[in-house]
């Protein structure tokens, strides 16, 4: 019995010592709940072009939601983002979720911080993640290029996101992050739409992580944003509350 007990208690000490039977201790600042995950799509996204950014989350565990711009972002961006508000409510009920996590690409970004700063989500949301998002606005002609249309005439959101445009001006007056809620914000060298890429970043205690920073020879376009494995690694990390680091060969 005494031969049992002693062998019992070596290989207790061995398992222990291994790591193996032992319960699961998060690391500092880590995350060990998912919140359900919002993806807002850009301008002339449909939901579906965002089903393998969505696909990747699933895969590791996360209940997804993608919130299509109305009229694909064309229109008034504050007008864009009230539906979102309803949309995040409806989630936090279906899944009994105090709170959610935004990741927006290109105008998403904009749109999820409109909804952060003025629509009540600063209570209901934990991190916003942004994707090229021209928090600081880029040049017109840049946004009538990739949207194929010459020029921002009549297009509210496309005028909207021009440097230095009154809506820019309002959302960004004051501190670009609205405590409680975390903000991470990837960007690209690449970006052909956000110019200068550093319009995609934020300041007071965002985290801005430039792809090519850490992983110099990834080429990333504007939409390699949302299908990127490299990107995702990083969205991966924010969403668990770690600093991004990114897999620079990930698929």
């Amino acid at each position: 019995m005494r031969r049992n007990r002693r062998t019992l208690v070596v290989l207790a000490l061995v398992l222990a010592l291994l790591g193996i039977g032992t319960p699961f201790v998060a690391t500092a600042g880590a995350t060990t709940t998912k919140d359900p995950v919002i993806i807002v799509a850009g301008t002339f996204s449909p939901a579906i072009a965002n089903e393998p950014l969505a696909a990747r989350l699933r895969n590791d565990g996360y209940k997804v939601w993608i919130y299509e711009l109305p009229g694909l972002g064309l229109g008034d961006i504050g007008q864009t983002s009230r539906p979102l508000a309803t949309l995040v409510d409806q989630v936090r009920a279906q899944t009994g979720s105090a709170k959610v996590d935004l990741i927006g690409h290109s105008q998403g970004g904009l749109v999820a911080r409109y909804y952060v700063k003025y629509l009540g989500g600063s209570t209901k949301v934990d991190r916003v993640i942004s994707l090229g998002a021209p928090h600081y606005g880029t040049y017109v002609a840049n946004i009538a290029d990739f949207l194929g249309l010459g020029s921002c005439i009549g297009i509210i959101a496309c005028e909207q996101m021009a440097i230095g445009s009154a809506f820019l001006n309002d959302l960004n007056a004051g501190p670009d992050v609205i405590a409680p809620v975390k903000y991470t914000n990837i960007y690209t060298a690449q970006d052909e739409l956000v110019r200068p890429v550093t319009n995609a970043t934020l300041r007071d205690g965002a985290e801005n992580v430039k792809v090519q920073d850490q992983c110099w020879l990834r080429v990333v376009g504007h939409l390699g944003l949302i299908l990127d494995g490299t990107v995702y690694d990083g969205v991966r990390d924010a969403l668990r509350n770690e600093p991004v680091r990114f897999n620079c060969w990930a698929l």
